[in-house]
């Protein structure tokens, strides 16, 4: 007798058993914005005077992928997407100081007004980059926010500049530049007229 075909086992039930061990994206999502909340508006009113350089180290401790992981996909103006893009440009200035005091020694002079505002000293070498990007992950426990934000996108539209006016930068890394200087600064807007979520 010649054998029956075996009716495939519905998968519906194997297919959620796999799933239930993933994170949710939903519950991911809503931890984001409660750290970054809590980083933010919990640091600007701590009197505790170590939290600010705890900001500041935050992705050397717990990693940068770390933080991507619960950062990276949240829209540019929320909390949490401004943080990873802060940690983001703090994690490329420490790893490429010197290319970037290049590239922000070339646009100094086509955003002068935006260099003012970066703060950076002069001549800005890679230990003055470094620790200007430090500064500016300090302020979000010392300073006002919006300004923690128009500095860092000051900052990254003059780097935007320098990298247009070098040959050897591809114009996709100068949009994404310029990209990110508009997002922080837009955030920064937002922040001052209602403050972000």
């Amino acid at each position: 007798m010649p054998e029956r075909p075996h009716k495939p086992v519905p998968r519906e039930a194997a297919f959620f058993d796999e799933q239930e061990s993933g994170v949710d994206p939903a519950l991911l999502t809503e931890a984001a914005e409660r750290a970054a909340s809590l980083l933010v508006r919990g640091a600007h009113d701590s009197a505790d005077a170590d939290v600010a350089e705890r900001l500041v180290h935050l992705a050397e401790v717990e990693g940068i992928e770390a933080i991507a992981q619960v950062w990276s996909h949240a829209p540019a103006d929320t909390l949490a997407g401004c943080l990873w893009r802060l940690y983001l440009l703090r994690s490329w200035v420490y790893a490429d100081p010197v290319g970037v005091a290049r590239q922000f020694e070339a646009g100094r002079s086509h955003a002068e007004f935006a260099r003012v505002i970066a703060g950076v000293a002069d001549p800005p070498g890679p230990d003055e980059l470094r620790h200007m990007v430090d500064e500016v992950l300090r302020g979000i426990a010392a300073s006002d926010f919006a300004d923690v934000l128009f500095r860092a996108a000051a900052f990254a539209r003059v780097v935007a500049a320098g990298r247009a006016s070098l040959d050897e930068v591809p114009d996709a890394d100068v949009r994404r530049m310029l990209l990110l200087a508009e997002q922080l600064e837009a955030s920064g807007h937002v922040e001052l007229a209602r403050g972000l979520g």
